[in-house]
């Protein structure tokens, strides 16, 4: 028989105790978790929000946004008469991402974190300004309403 570490052991009995390790999607946002936790879970929030709009493809905070349509399919989740995605080109950086942003301000009453020109000149934009950025778009739509959360 293999002899199976001390810390593996305690992860098996806690595992076995609680009925397994966890599985389907992350739970709710909550500002119980680390940082890394709620980063995980506001990312995976931006893909159930985006999933199904054509040419956004959530995967993380940096690429992932560098079309500007990332950002247009977040804001057209919660605003869909707000413009029509549908006429929307990945190429037209400058246009989305300048649409997004104006989105936000006006729909949402969200700060502008983000300067068009920056998202623009680098061709990956920075994972932590977008992060940032979309962290403040979240506790805006929360305020509003539109974001439901769970209560401790």
């Amino acid at each position: 028989r293999p002899r199976v570490g001390s810390r593996a052991q305690g992860r098996s009995a806690i595992l076995e105790k609680f009925g397994g390790a966890a599985k389907g999607p992350a739970p709710h946002l909550r500002r119980s978790g680390g940082a890394a936790t709620v980063k995980t879970m506001l990312l995976e929030w931006c893909r159930a929000r985006t999933r199904g709009y054509p040419n956004v493809d959530v995967q993380n905070f940096s690429g992932s946004w560098g079309s500007g349509l990332a950002f247009c399919a977040l804001l057209h989740s919660f605003f869909p008469d707000a413009f029509d995605f549908a006429t929307l080109e990945p190429s037209a950086r400058r246009d989305n991402f300048a649409l997004a942003f104006a989105t936000a301000e006006e729909r949402a009453g969200c700060a502008p974190l983000l300067e068009v020109e920056d998202m623009v000149r680098l061709p990956v934009p920075d994972a932590k300004c977008v992060y940032t950025y979309v962290q403040e778009l979240y506790r805006c739509l929360v305020a509003k309403g539109l974001v439901k959360t769970k209560k401790r």
